[in-house]
């Protein structure tokens, strides 16, 4: 729920979340009933709305109970479901015909008679696939009438679309159901079958190497080109995610479509926008494995690849939240210590510069360090100008920092 809020409060036009059952994300906070019945009124009374995801590749035991499940989730009043298998796609349409339909990108369309196909089958957005290039983009849009969406900003996994067997043969957990392991984030090495023990570097590299390990998607710089071909929305993957990252990248790409469009308003043609530097700046501060742009020019190369580590030193954290403005208190996330120089996430693309001059608990208590779950009144320098309850301050930590 905290995500949600998060993503809402940085500008989502809309969020997405997962049930107890039939999620592809069953190792995320996922809601029970009545925080889904929550989350949708915290949601709709912010004009913002909200999907549920039941996309698992079901077998027939999976869906004994499963139009109770729909039935279930349409009382929610959320605003429709994310699905990837033609099976419960047709379940739905049979037990729900007015609840509106996305099509998950695990359901792979990679070409406008499938995108033309799913629309006939009653599709209202379809996700395309991650393997797409801009040109391929652009045709399935001229040939459809189905809304598209597009994932710009999040984990890639090695395989179709994120369908892989990978965790599935090496742990018995089954991605397709929820239960991804991970294990494209495993290191590697060669063993020859007659030398047990020994390891052979895939690379020359004496703690192997992450063969599988794809950086994640950042298709920030190209959102004008998406908005020129007309897609209708971009998603960001984030549900594994932690809150500051979730508030983090939101933040940024709302502030470039809002840049975007406040370009077209001043009369910039689509082609000639590009979005300044520190666009860029911000993005970088976020990343945990690099940045790929994927398959939107041309296939990926080795260049794509994270070789020599599971991911990159994340150098900014969040280090608290805002829960109250007047005095200003926050609940921390990372140490926090006096004197510490920090930054808050306002709604604009810049973020407020400040020192944290003093701490002191609820009850008056002075504090030179704040742990996290502590729960602090806190006095910067400068002030800070009209905190926003649940803005993200973070700063800038080095691997020394405990």
């Amino acid at each position: 729920m905290e995500k949600l809020i998060t993503a809402i409060h940085y500008g989502a036009d809309a969020v997405y979340l997962g049930g107890s059952n039939y999620s592809l994300r069953a190792g995320a906070g996922n809601f029970t009933h009545q925080g889904i019945e929550q989350a949708v009124t915290y949601a709709h009374e912010r004009k913002v709305k909200l999907y549920i995801t039941v996309n698992i590749f079901a077998h027939d035991r999976d869906l004994q109970q499963f139009t109770d499940h729909l039935q279930a989730l349409r009382d929610t009043g959320a605003d429709g479901l994310i699905i990837a298998d033609p099976g419960i796609f047709l379940l739905c349409r049979e037990t729900l015909p007015d609840m509106p339909i996305h099509l998950s990108t695990q359901a792979n369309v990679t070409n406008s008679q499938s995108a033309r196909f799913w629309g006939l089958q009653g599709a209202q957005r379809i996700n395309l696939a991650r393997e797409l290039g801009l040109e391929e983009i652009r045709t399935i849009k001229q040939e459809s009438t189905t809304e598209l969406e597009v994932f710009v900003h999040g984990a890639l996994c090695i395989s179709y679309s994120g369908r892989c067997m990978l965790s599935n043969y090496l742990t018995g957990r089954n991605a397709n159901q929820g239960s991804c392991a991970h294990p494209c984030r495993y290191s590697y090495a060669l063993v020859e079958e007659k030398r047990p023990g020994v390891y052979f570097p895939v690379q020359e590299d004496v703690r192997g190497t992450y063969i599988f390990n794809s950086k994640d998607l950042c298709l920030l710089g190209r959102l004008p080109e998406l908005v020129a071909v007309g897609v209708d929305a971009i998603k960001i993957e984030g549900r594994m995610k932690s809150m500051g990252y979730v508030g983090a990248v939101v933040r940024v790409y709302r502030a470039a479509l809002d840049f975007i469009q406040q370009q077209i308003k001043q009369g910039t043609a689509l082609e000639k926008i590009i979005l300044p530097d520190p666009f860029r700046h911000e993005i970088d501060k976020i990343g945990t494995r690099g940045q790929t742009e994927n398959f939107f020019n041309d296939s990926p190369s080795s260049d794509a690849m994270l070789y020599d580590t599971i991911r990159t030193n994340q150098q900014y954290s969040p280090v608290g939240i805002v829960r109250k403005h007047t005095p200003l208190l926050i609940e921390v996330r990372n140490v926090l210590q006096q004197g510490d120089l920090i930054e808050y996430l306002g709604r604009d693309l810049a973020p407020s510069i400040c020192t944290a001059v003093a701490m002191t608990t609820e009850n008056g208590i002075p504090k030179e360090r704040a742990n996290p779950g502590d729960r602090i009144i806190l006095t910067t320098s400068p002030a800070l100008e009209n905190p926003e309850i649940n803005a993200v301050l973070r700063k800038k930590f080095d691997q020394k920092t405990t």
